[in-house]
């Protein structure tokens, strides 16, 4: 798919828009939801919410980032993942952020030329008893040829490099 208005500009993938914030989850795409607890209170929830936002929790990862910004609805943003020649881009537009004092974070949805198919929100939320979480939220299915070859393989890709993500804030919270 293509954007009629500037033909070079890729498009979202699928048309299922914002349905990581709606749910259900839509039917027919592998389903990801990971929760992990980063810590206590509004110092954690800020500095979390912080790293998730300015994708410094994704560079911590070892993954490179290149965004027009931070995540704010309709930014581009690739994440790229391996090394040399084996390094793939995955191209994706921030879809949505959520509009509540208690959560941070965004989802993104993927473009033209990501080897999946869906969207996924990285959110931070501070519970009532100041318990903060970081949840990871997707739906996707295979894009490219190499994603349904590797079948079974890509969920269980996502769930761990979810709970590296996790992990990774968590430390990044923690140093403030």
């Amino acid at each position: 798919m293509t954007d009629l208005r500037d033909p070079g500009r890729p498009v979202l993938t699928y048309p299922e828009r914002g349905a990581t914030r709606l749910r259900p989850l839509p039917a027919g795409y592998h389903h990801l939801r990971h929760r992990t607890r980063i810590g206590h209170g509004r110092a954690v929830f800020a500095a979390a919410g912080s790293a998730v936002t300015d994708f410094r929790m994704h560079r911590a990862t070892g993954a490179r980032v290149r965004a027009d910004g931070p995540a704010v609805p309709g930014a581009r943003v690739e994440i790229s993942l391996g090394a040399g020649p084996l390094r793939i881009g995955v191209p994706c537009e921030v879809i949505w952020v959520p509009e509540d004092p208690d959560r941070a974070g965004f989802a993104y949805g993927t473009l033209t030329g990501h080897p999946e198919c869906g969207e996924e929100s990285f959110l931070v939320e501070i519970a009532a008893d100041g318990t903060v979480w970081f949840e990871v939220t997707a739906f996707s299915r295979p894009a490219a040829w190499y994603t349904r070859f590797a079948g079974p393989l890509v969920p269980v890709l996502q769930r761990g490099y979810a709970r590296l993500l996790g992990r990774h804030l968590r430390a990044l919270a923690a140093s403030g």
